[in-house]
């Protein structure tokens, strides 16, 4: 149904092919032109084009003009010119489209020309790719075309320093990984300073590799984690019981959908190992949780394929790349269960203090763009979640590489032998062969095997990545055999014979040289020297005479063969190993060899593959003989699809829950940069207090309810928590059994309470309070519901047994959640407010800075000195001086009631001179002071 869908909607294709192709005609009608202008009236066209997408004209317009300066540019710094395809390509960008695009078809340099276009309008682009290698890389590679043009470009690199950060995203074009676009965006909402964001808002997005990042990456949300409790002894116990389990007896799981789940009997056998009576019955959920996820981290989690174990530590490997994910940790308690299983360190479990799915933050983007050699298959979930069409364009040459049937062997062991066997007679025909595996263990064995018949050979996974983008440029010489998981080195084009750049470093190298240090570098003692010149330009042309050698050889051997040991689960990713051969017409060839214990045929194959593989016992085929039928094609086929909609329908479900907190991230976010852009909060303090009065009141004084049944002593309690004082009486109000005026009156209390804070702090000092205070309460109250969301989110599932919808129920709960944390959030912010205290400077004798601070005298230098000086409570520490009187500290004696803010200044014998507005007036009429001699003041 899918399949057909996208069929539907790519029907228009033709014709926008046809447009675009118009369009690239006007751009080469342009080239003679653009080639006569010197490179300073084609930088100057730049300034040009600014000023007329300044004055409203379209880019669609500027378009022909602008990409035909960039394709002369490129030729100029690159020596590249782009082709009419890569033109199509760059107009499908700059449409809000996904250009797929095979494999050696130039993809990096297509993003330049929607960069610059897009860039023009002085909006941020940003540039998305899957590591930090290819981010470093087309920075510097591609940079040279903007710079050339008087464009900035920016990088962001993990670990960055923020004050790095700020000019990379200034910049016009910024690359980056999604990962790090993604984390500072959290970062940037997490500050508490203005000047601290780094990003500039969310305009052009070009993601590289789109389909890695945005499909199989947005299964797993970024997350912010701050430190939390303690429990190492518990996940060891744990730990320790699961060795003692037996699976179908202790346990039921589910391997292809990661579910697993002790029986009655292995529940009782756990609890009475663990000397647990009922572990259901823990209040927190926490020792359920814990039993959850020791299974998981036991059974589930296998070492060298989910995660790898490296000095002492537990690192997450990617299942997709093979990379080992620096710094990500399993959430929820699982990484510290495998910790406890591989015997290390059990490191403390974190809080969640940021989330947001890859999804949501990549449609903060007004206009959203991708590149990628395989994208159809997943056109309709493009479609679906980020409203992104896929465009086939067409290749610059036509393929010329052989992609043969699938071979199926019964044993695992008789496919690795069969591919050695192969691997062996291409290397000693001088073909090379780019091996792909689906895990680290398959690698390691396959690279045993090649080892014992004596073939050199390079692997490539996750605890050898730091040379991966070397040793793929170079799997193209003659005879060379790369280990690779399926995904390795994307991004870096396989050259036939070898890549002469990446080889003149080599040769540099030999020679006795550094070609990472340049002339006019510090070079350390003992260190390599820098090669001058002349030393880089021979290297390279010896290397350009070795490949293109290599080159022919290679051609003459049948081009590279790629490899499969397994089918990976999804199609989209097999197409991406076989698109590493027979680039830009090359000739190549690829092969897949299959085994009946492969994972996917064993969980996903069904009753063909049980028929199939009786058939083999029965009719006693060798183990070494293998099978080509359409039937386990098709079986495979259906397989990889039944899974590629498991994984959609999870990305979905993971979406719509992100969603529901999508909503309520955006409105916390608004107002924290309102606040932190200098929202005044003084407008806000009136109705603060009215809505947290009129919830008290209503609550204990109901109007239909006489005076005397009022729960008065819960208003005074009330009153009394809110400002630290106990001189509010309701019976001091002449509120005629009228909770409007009580109200009214406790209102005016509440004022009269801030004020005097005011008048002690003086108003630039608490204007920047207010907000510091109110940033704290927004990040504490919103931590807190994220916690209490995931809790939530682990166990909404099991209401479907009551037949109610999960996602509904979660919705609900969510939005109460959500209600209780704006009102306590704002009833707390007053409540810091109002019993904000003063704090004195040690330096003085405790009772002179207290008649200093009474009198209304403290003076300070900065605002930032009076927070030094002025406790804060919970806003500490967000604000980098903020906080409480520290321990030790003399303070002003405790008082009946806060010092009164001033009306006059005469000499202290003056009956007025420290009066209160709500105290009786020296007078003697009885009223108020603010409603007698003081109702001018």
């Amino acid at each position: 149904m899918a399949g057909f869908l996208s069929k539907l909607l790519t029907l228009g294709e033709g014709k926008q092919l046809k447009n675009y192709e118009a369009t690239a005609s006007k751009i080469n009608g342009l080239e003679t032109e653009m080639q006569a202008r010197s490179d300073e009236e084609l930088r100057a066209l730049t300034a040009a084009f600014r000023e007329r997408a300044s004055n409203g004209e379209d880019l669609k317009s500027i378009l022909p003009e602008a990409f035909a300066a960039v394709r002369e540019a490129s030729v100029r710094t690159l020596g590249l010119r782009h082709f009419d395809v890569q033109l199509i390509g760059g107009m499908a960008l700059n449409d809000g489209q996904i250009a797929e695009m095979k494999t050696g078809e130039g993809k990096t340099l297509v993003s330049t020309l929607a960069g610059y276009l897009n860039a023009v309008s002085g909006n941020n682009v940003h540039v998305v790719t899957v590591n930090d290698y290819l981010a470093k890389r087309d920075s510097e590679w591609m940079g040279q075309v903007y710079r050339f043009l008087g464009m900035n470009v920016g990088l962001i690199q993990n670990g960055m320093r923020p004050d790095k950060k700020i000019p990379a995203y200034q910049a016009d074009v910024t690359y980056g990984t999604n990962a790090e676009f993604g984390f500072d965006y959290l970062r940037d909402n997490m500050v508490t300073r203005a000047e601290s964001r780094v990003q500039r808002g969310h305009h052009f997005a070009i993601v590289d590799e789109v389909d890695s990042i945005l499909i199989d990456e947005a299964r797993t949300p970024l997350i912010i984690s701050g430190a939390g409790t303690q429990a190492a002894e518990t996940y060891n116990k744990f730990a320790r019981v699961m060795v003692g389990i037996q699976p179908e007896v202790d346990f039921e799981m589910d391997e292809a959908k990661k579910t697993i789940n002790a029986t009655e009997s292995g529940l009782e056998k756990i609890e009475a190992m663990l000397g647990i009576d009922d572990i259901y019955a823990d209040p927190s959920g926490q020792l359920p949780n814990h039993l959850q996820q020791a299974l998981k981290a036991q059974f589930l989690f296998h070492r060298d394929v989910d995660y790898v174990v490296v000095n002492g530590e537990v690192k997450i490997v990617d299942e997709f790349t093979g990379r080992i994910m620096e710094g990500r940790r399993y959430s929820e308690g699982l990484h510290q269960a495998l910790e406890a299983k591989e015997r290390v360190l059990v490191r403390e479990e974190n809080q969640t203090l940021a989330t947001i799915t890859l999804q949501n933050y990549f449609r903060l983007y007004e206009k959203l763009s991708g590149m990628t050699g395989t994208a159809m298959t997943e056109d309709a979930e493009f479609r679906e979640i980020y409203k992104l069409p896929v465009v086939a364009i067409p290749p610059n040459r036509p393929i010329a590489r052989k992609d043969e049937d699938d071979l199926i062997y019964r044993t695992v062991e008789a496919k690795f032998n069969a591919v050695a066997d192969d691997v062996a007679e291409r290397h000693a025909a001088g073909q090379p062969c780019l091996i792909g595996t689906v895990s680290i263990e398959s690698s390691e064995k396959l690279s045993r095997l090649l080892d014992k018949r004596g073939i050199k050979h390079e692997t490539l996974n996750a605890k050898n990545h730091e040379r991966e983008a070397h040793i793929i440029a170079q799997a193209g010489r003659v005879g060379a055999v790369t280990i690779a998981t399926n995904m390795a080195g994307r991004g870096t084009d396989i050259l036939l014979g070898g890549n002469p750049d990446v080889l003149a470093d080599d040769v540099l190298r030999e020679r006795g040289f550094d070609p990472d240090v340049h002339e006019g570098d510090e070079v350390e003692e003992g260190h390599a020297p820098a090669p001058s010149a002349a030393d880089r330009a021979s290297a390279l042309a010896e290397a350009k005479r070795v490949c293109a050698d290599e080159h022919d050889r290679v051609i003459a051997a049948g081009g590279l063969t790629v490899i499969g040991t397994e089918r990976h689960e999804s199609r989209r990713i097999d197409n991406q190993l076989r698109g590493r051969a027979g680039r830009q017409g090359d000739p190549g060839v690829t092969q897949f060899y299959l085994s009946l214990e492969d994972d996917l045929m064993r969980l996903f194959g069904g009753n063909r593959m049980d028929s199939i593989g009786r058939m083999m016992e029965k009719t006693e085929m060798p183990d070494d003989m293998p099978i080509q039928a359409g039937m386990v094609s098709k079986a495979i086929e259906g397989a990889q699809r039944q899974v590629e909609s498991m994984h959609f329908a999870a990305r979905k479900n993971v979406l719509e829950y992100d969603d529901v907190m999508n909503l309520q991230r955006v409105a916390i976010y608004s107002e924290r940069n309102a606040i932190l852009d200098g929202k005044d909060m003084d407008e806000r303090i009136p109705e603060i207090v009215r809505d947290a009065v009129d919830a008290v009141v209503q609550e204990n004084c109901p109007a239909k309810v006489p005076s005397d049944d009022w729960d008065v002593k819960a208003v005074e309690l009330w009153a009394a928590n809110m400002t630290g004082q106990n001189d509010f009486s309701v019976a001091d109000v002449d509120h005629e059994d009228d909770p409007d005026t009580l109200a009214e009156a406790l209102e005016e209390y509440l004022e009269n309470v801030f004020a005097t804070k005011v008048d002690q702090l003086g108003e630039p000092v608490m204007k920047m309070l207010e907000g510091q205070v109110m940033l704290r309460m927004i990040d504490t109250r919103w931590m807190a519901h994220l916690q209490e969301m995931d809790y939530l989110k682990a166990g909404i599932g099991l209401r479907a047994f009551g037949q109610r919808d999960p996602l509904v129920e979660y919705k609900n709960e969510a939005y109460n959640a959500f209600q209780s944390l704006t009102a306590g959030m704002y009833e707390d912010y007053l409540r810091t407010l109002l019993r904000l205290q003063v704090a004195v400077k040690q330096e003085q004798p405790a009772l002179e800075e207290e008649k200093s601070v009474l009198d209304g005298k403290v003076s300070y230098s900065s605002p930032e000195q009076a927070l030094e000086q002025t406790g804060v409570g919970a806003a500490r520490k967000q604000a980098a001086a903020a906080g409480a009187t520290p321990a030790g500290t003399p303070a002003a004696p405790p008082k009946p009631s806060a010092p009164k803010p001033q009306t006059y200044t005469k000499d202290k014998d003056d009956p007025f001179a420290n009066v209160g507005r709500n105290d009786p007036c020296p007078c003697g009429s009885g009223l108020k002071y603010k409603k007698c001699h003081g109702r001018d003041q």
